[in-house]
């Protein structure tokens, strides 16, 4: 089947980039802090409650029409999180208007966008490095178990994706900035709350894997796909 003639891969594609950029943009740079029972303090990134949709929708993208449209939605991601960056340095470094509000809002936009520069290549690092591993791990799970176990292929692609993505974000964003306390403890809450997301969400994976696969007549399995991440274009016929 044609990647035009897929009636959904295009709108869980512009999800993908949404939650993506929205969730580097928006939660990424807050320390939040909860105490949980049995647990006590725990220290995490705001964005943690958004971005492991982005990998939901990964693992949806690979699970049903294969690693190589998957790689055209992470290298779409790849492709917003640069012109954002652009962007939010451009809208920083334009001389504000001389009014009372602008002396005041400039303040605000340097704080919350004057890092995003960093950020945004630190999301982009790790983000492409982890969604690539993800994706990989759970294509080639897929053809080891014949298809069988969706939630074990699903868990064990998001442990080694998000193992890869915590670990590189954090150092590249905030090194200096924050203490290395702080992003080695916010680090390792990121891993367990993202990893812990996928497991709780297995069931709504399930739900939505199995209705596309209904909808779009599409289940790929990925024998003798080119991995290599540098390629756009969607891989060979489907080999079911």
């Amino acid at each position: 089947m044609s990647r035009s003639r897929y009636r959904y891969y295009d709108f869980i594609l512009a999800a993908f980039v949404c939650v993506l950029l929205c969730s580097n943009f928006i939660g990424a740079a807050k320390q939040a802090t909860l105490t949980l029972p049995l647990v006590g303090t725990v220290t995490f990134g705001a964005g943690v409650l958004f971005f492991p949709i982005s990998y939901l929708f990964g693992d949806i993208l690979t699970e049903v029409y294969g690693y190589g449209r998957d790689r055209r939605a992470v290298w779409a991601g790849f492709g917003a999180l640069a012109f954002a960056s652009v962007m939010a340095a451009v809208v920083v470094g334009l001389p504000p208007a001389d009014t009372d509000f602008m002396h005041g809002y400039q303040g605000q936009l340097e704080g919350v966008f004057g890092n995003a520069w960093r950020i945004a290549l630190a999301s982009m690092l790790a983000f492409w490095c982890g969604s690539f591993a993800n994706s990989y791990v759970l294509a080639k799970m897929k053809l080891w178990t014949h298809g069988r176990w969706l939630w074990m292929r699903t868990i064990g692609s998001t442990l080694v994706g998000e193992l890869i993505d915590s670990g590189l974000f954090y150092f590249v964003a905030f090194y200096g900035v924050w203490t290395t306390a702080d992003i080695l403890a916010v680090t390792l809450a990121q891993y367990v709350l993202k990893t812990g997301w996928e497991v709780l969400a297995t069931p709504l994976t399930y739900w939505i894997v199995n209705g596309l696969k209904r909808a779009e007549q599409e289940d790929w399995y990925d024998r003798g796909t080119d991995f290599n991440p540098f390629r756009i274009d969607d891989g060979p016929p489907p080999s079911r």
